[in-house]
This record gives C-alpha cells, sequence and structure tokens, in this order.
C-alpha cells in the first residue's frame, strides 16, 4: 500500500475511526478494553482494505500496543489512586514480565503474519473457554505461588500478552483470580501490567517493523499512526455509550456475549489461516 489515492487514505481513516467507536462501545458494553477487543476490529478493518495478509496482523498488534500506552496509563493512574494496584507484587514482579515481553516482541518480529494470527486466535479461544465454564470464585490455590513458578507465570503474561497486542487485564486478571486474589485488585494490578507490557511493546513494534513494505500509509514500523490518533480519542467518546447500555442488560449475559465475541473471532482467525 506505498502508493495510496487520497480516496483511499480517507476511507482507510474512516475505517479505522470506526474501529474506535465499535472498541469503544464494546469495551464500555464488556467492561474489557485494549487490545482483545481492538486487534479483531483492526484486523477485520485492514483485511477489507486489503491489507498486505504477511503484515497485516503485525500493524493490527503493534497499533493496539500503542494504544495502550495512552489507556493503560489512565487506568492504571485510576486504579493507583484507589488503592487497587499490589506495588509490592510489581516490584518483584515486572522484570519477569519485562522479559516475557522482550521475548514474545521478539519472536513476534521475526514469525509470519498468519502465525502472529494462530497465537491471537488460540489464547482467544482459551479466555473464551474460561470465561463460559469457570465457576464464580473457583481458584487453583488460597495463594499466589512462589519462586520459580511466579516468575514463569509472568514471562507467560508478558511474552503472549505481547504477541496478542493486549494489555494485562485478559491474561492477568484471570491467573491472579486463580490463586485467590481479589479481584478489584487483580483489575487494578493487571492494569499497571499493561503499560510494562506496552511500553517495550510498542517500541519493538516499532523497531521490527521499520522498513518492511507493504504496510499501510502512515505507519511508523507496526504502528499505524492514523489507526494510533483515531482510535484513541473515538473509543474513549463511544465507551459511555456501551457502558450506558451495559446497566440495561444482566452482567451474566454480557460475559456470554463476550466469550461469544472471543470464541467467534478466534475460529475465524484460525479458519483464515488454517483452511
Amino acid at each position: 500500500m506505498e502508493d495510496i489515492s487520497l480516496l483511499s487514505l480517507a476511507i482507510l481513516a474512516a475505517a479505522l475511526l470506526a474501529t474506535g467507536v465499535v472498541a469503544g462501545i464494546i469495551a464500555g458494553l464488556l467492561g474489557v478494553g485494549g487490545g482483545i477487543v481492538i486487534v479483531p476490529v483492526l484486523y477485520y478493518m485492514f483485511t477489507f482494505l486489503k491489507v498486505d495478509p504477511t503484515v497485516l496482523m503485525h500493524v493490527a498488534v503493534g497499533t493496539s500496543l500503542a494504544t495502550i500506552l495512552a489507556t493503560g496509563a489512565s487506568s492504571a493512574r485510576a486504579h493507583w489512586k484507589r488503592g487497587a494496584v499490589d506495588m509490592d507484587l510489581l516490584k518483584t514482579w515486572w522484570w519477569a514480565i519485562a522479559l516475557g515481553v522482550i521475548g514474545g516482541a521478539t519472536l513476534a518480529g521475526n514469525i509470519s503474519g498468519g502465525a502472529l494470527t494462530v497465537v491471537f486466535g488460540v489464547v482467544a479461544l482459551a479466555v473464551a473457554a474460561n470465561m463460559l465454564f469457570r465457576k464464580d470464585g473457583a481458584a487453583l490455590a488460597e495463594k499466589l505461588p512462589g519462586t520459580p513458578i511466579r516468575e514463569t507465570l509472568g514471562v507467560m503474561i508478558g511474552g503472549i500478552s505481547v504477541m496478542m497486542g493486549i494489555g494485562g487485564g485478559t491474561l492477568g486478571v484471570p491467573i491472579l483470580t486463580l490463586f485467590n486474589y481479589p479481584i478489584r485488585k487483580a483489575v487494578g494490578t493487571a492494569a499497571a501490567i499493561g503499560l510494562i507490557i506496552a511500553v517495550p511493546g510498542t517500541l519493538m513494534s516499532i523497531y521490527f517493523g521499520w522498513g518492511v513494505e507493504n504496510r499501510p500509509p502512515f505507519s511508523l514500523g507496526y504502528v499505524n499512526m492514523i489507526g494510533f490518533l483515531l482510535i484513541i480519542p473515538a473509543s474513549t467518546l463511544s465507551a459511555p455509550l456501551g457502558a450506558k447500555i451495559a446497566h440495561t442488560i444482566d452482567p451474566s449475559k454480557l460475559k456470554l456475549v463476550f466469550a461469544i465475541f472471543l470464541g467467534f473471532t478466534g475460529l475465524r482467525m484460525l479458519y483464515d489461516v488454517l483452511l
């Protein structure tokens, strides 16, 4: 997409603005945020716009990570003010998460877009299954494990999250609550984990995508700047609409809707790549 007309550029901008609106509504409606919504919507938008499949998923992931820099910082600050961020845990866990991010981003930068899509699809299915079949309050143990299992979990959260272009909530909250961790503190701590993932993840997405051909126009490495600048305000403004709708719907039904959304997305991505 090196040579692009003004009309094509306008279509791209409109599609990315729509991505932000859709992502914001879904995030507000379902109480989620970050890449778990943005990446699939970008994936479908870029597919529709016929972005080269070899870079499509890389740009979706990189752009999503960049948006988390803004949304994650705001979320983490809000949770920190309410005392919901476990700083003691982060002081001993951040380096393992960061190590996972570096490893995951390096791997993501050197594998095909198809392989990256498979990673997202498989993990999306796993998250959907967890939401559908895990009973509320079910825990694996009474407290977080010690070294080296805790560090291994941190590496896993960082590595998988950066390859999917997501923040800390999608994997961090389920994993923490598996060990009887209070849900509010899990959500707040996961928001801070999102920044640990997004900062190096975005920088490495820019580095590995630098000079790569067939990226959408106005891309800094694998970060599409049009998407970055349009998604953040659009999602921020549209999220209250989703939240308003959420108050009129049964929470259990919302959980079911999101699980179905993730399951469908995961299956569709795997279908596109493997079949």
